[in-house]
């Protein structure tokens, strides 16, 4: 079978089909895996340009953080708690998550994922039909209906937004103490992130995620402006590295945890809370319930989390 998409779901589909003893390829259009996971670099650093961090609520996912922490590829991302600016703060007294971030960037955390699956990249699926066997198509739902048609309903349902994610690096660290900051009813900004905090290494760089409006290259220079005036810096980036989104976030998430249209499963963080482990564990809901189409009499068990 075939699991097209090398992002989080992508990969925990494959991972779990793989534990199963289901043979899978795995087939990703970018140079590397990672999906939203994916960052860039800028003078020599990597920064994250997807998520911007990720929480745990599920024992299994919670599993392989637990395994990424103790092999120092993730950590908990602490600090004081993120700024709210505009007129929808958080209710008072609301609990908040752990969040977690990763040293060597969130793409890394793929990359591990990726570990012994049969993964090819650089390949843009664009015909499913010469596709053997089952397909899973872990990506946006806008980009799985443009392999399959019939997924066009259940991708206008989600209501994909599109965004900009802009590093910024300044010469020194110019603003107040920072872990982050959710941005409400700004024209420009959604959040603003400190990746230097984000990554333990004191970087003087922040990261800042685009409204729908503002998700276009053009409006680099918007958003390095807005980012100064929302912290009141000083000083003028001096560096910057961007990279859109066409599809970053669900506005209508599906309540199940992946789809089947026509056959082919779909899977992703448009499936369940739009976050790193909705993905996760989108990818193994999916896996399982092939393992049981495959294996209808033999009951289940947990397969083991990678």
């Amino acid at each position: 079978m075939v699991v097209v998409g090398a992002g989080v779901a992508g990969l925990a589909c494959a991972g779990a089909l793989r534990d199963a003893g289901v043979p899978v390829r795995l087939l990703e259009r970018a140079a590397a895996p990672g999906g939203r996971l994916g960052g860039d670099v800028l003078d020599g650093r990597p920064v994250d340009l997807g998520a911007a961090y990720f929480t745990v609520t599920d024992p299994g996912f919670g599993a392989v953080v637990a395994r990424w922490q103790d092999e120092g590829l993730a950590r908990p991302w602490s600090g004081p708690d993120f700024a709210v600016y505009g007129h929808r703060p958080h209710p008072a007294g609301a609990a908040v998550p752990q969040r977690w971030s990763a040293p060597g960037g969130l793409a890394s955390l793929a990359v591990d994922l990726a570990a012994g699956l049969d993964v090819t990249c650089g390949v843009a699926v664009k015909d499913l039909t010469v596709l053997d066997g089952t397909v899973v198509l872990a990506m946006p739902a806008p980009q799985a209906a443009a392999l399959l048609p019939a997924a066009a309903p259940l991708a206008e349902a989600q209501d994909w937004q599109p965004s900009l994610a802009v590093a910024l690096r300044y010469r020194r660290r110019c603003w107040a103490p920072l872990t982050g900051a959710f941005v409400n009813d700004h024209p420009v900004l959604t959040t603003v992130c400190d990746d230097g905090s984000r990554r333990g290494d004191g970087a003087p760089v922040l990261v800042a995620h685009t409204t729908p409006g503002f998700a276009m290259e053009s409006a680099v220079a918007d958003v390095e402006a807005a980012v100064r005036e929302l912290l009141d810096l000083p000083d003028a980036a001096v560096a910057v590295t961007a990279r859109r989104w066409p599809a970053a976030r669900p506005a209508q998430p599906a309540a199940s945890a992946f789809a089947q249209v026509e056959g082919v499963y779909l899977a992703g963080d448009g499936y369940g809370r739009p976050r790193v482990e909705a993905a996760w564990l989108s990818g193994r809901a999916a896996a399982a319930a092939i393992v049981g189409n495959q294996n209808p009499k033999t009951p289940r068990t947990a397969s083991r989390a990678r």
